[in-house]
């Protein structure tokens, strides 16, 4: 069995101000400096592995839990193409009844010009597959859209509607993979703090 604890970046200005963020290479916020410095993860992920998407957010993040991060491209957050520093609630720029449409469509929700969550899920298989491969037990930095993807995997979630679990975003979340690389939930929302 291998596990994998993943949590999100912590806060950027983006974040605070409700903008795509996507690819774009947001980095920390003062006030996520301060919040991932009082981040501390479990005591028994010692001698784990680290892995971090390579958007500096997540860098950051990782070494401010005293990690030494690999980069790991599969970990990049969700492409949101052309709505990307978008706010969702901008009338003006992101029609609601297309908002609407898209979501309803769960896994296979795209922004224009962006990647759907099952294509991200597609990206990750890989990368799961080599760690359930390796047994090496893994922390993993990310983002939202990754770690939802991954969620949406191990709950069997087609992300229309409610999730069944509230995943918090200031906690870590951990999976265990099986021979295959498929993520089974051990334990949601574990909490960081000192």
């Amino acid at each position: 069995m291998t596990r994998l604890l993943v949590l999100r970046h912590a806060p950027t200005d983006w974040n605070a101000g409700r903008r795509l963020q996507g690819r774009a290479d947001i980095p920390l916020s003062e006030a996520g400096r301060a919040a991932a410095a009082q981040w501390r993860l479990p005591d028994w992920t010692a001698g784990w592995q680290a892995l971090a998407s390579p958007l500096s957010r997540a860098q950051e993040t990782a070494r401010l839990l005293g990690l030494d991060p690999v980069p790991e491209p599969a970990l990049t957050e969700l492409d949101w193409g052309g709505w990307e520093g978008l706010r969702l609630s901008d009338k003006t720029r992101i029609d609601p009844d297309e908002l609407a449409r898209r979501e309803a469509l769960g896994l296979d929700f795209r922004a224009p010009d962006g990647e759907s969550y099952r294509e991200l899920q597609a990206r990750l298989a890989p990368l799961l597959l080599r760690l359930a491969a390796a047994g090496r037990d893994t922390v993993a930095v990310c983002h939202r859209g990754v770690i939802l993807a991954l969620y949406a995997c191990a709950a069997d979630w087609t992300m229309i509607g409610e999730a069944p679990d509230g995943l918090q975003w200031g906690c870590a979340h951990l999976f265990r993979l099986d021979d295959s690389g498929a993520p089974v939930i051990e334990r949601l929302n574990i909490v960081l703090a000192a």
